[in-house]
């Protein structure tokens, strides 16, 4: 049963990170495609930190949810991963 449940928490969340990452294409379309990897992995570090930071001082400045630096996390995660396949660090 809990297996079940965290299954469809997986899929709940996937078809968030989606939603959010088509929209931005339908907004920005492929623009994402000329950063290099370290570009995105600065992204990925400043999400982390901006999530720490949070998490450490329990409030934040900016109303944003939480959720959405964690959304980005995964979806510039995904954008590495195909820039990679383009063209791998050596």
């Amino acid at each position: 049963m809990e297996q079940d449940q965290t299954i469809h928490q997986y899929r709940e969340v996937i078809t968030r990170c989606r939603l959010l990452f088509t929209q931005k294409m339908s907004d920005y379309g492929h623009s994402w495609r000329i950063l290099r990897p370290t570009s995105l992995t600065d992204q990925l570090l400043i999400k982390a930190k901006r999530i720490r930071s949070i998490q450490v001082a329990g409030t934040q400045k900016v109303e944003d949810s939480v959720d959405h630096d964690f959304i980005g996390l995964i979806n510039y995660g995904i954008m590495a991963i195909i820039q990679l396949e383009i063209s791998p660090c050596r």
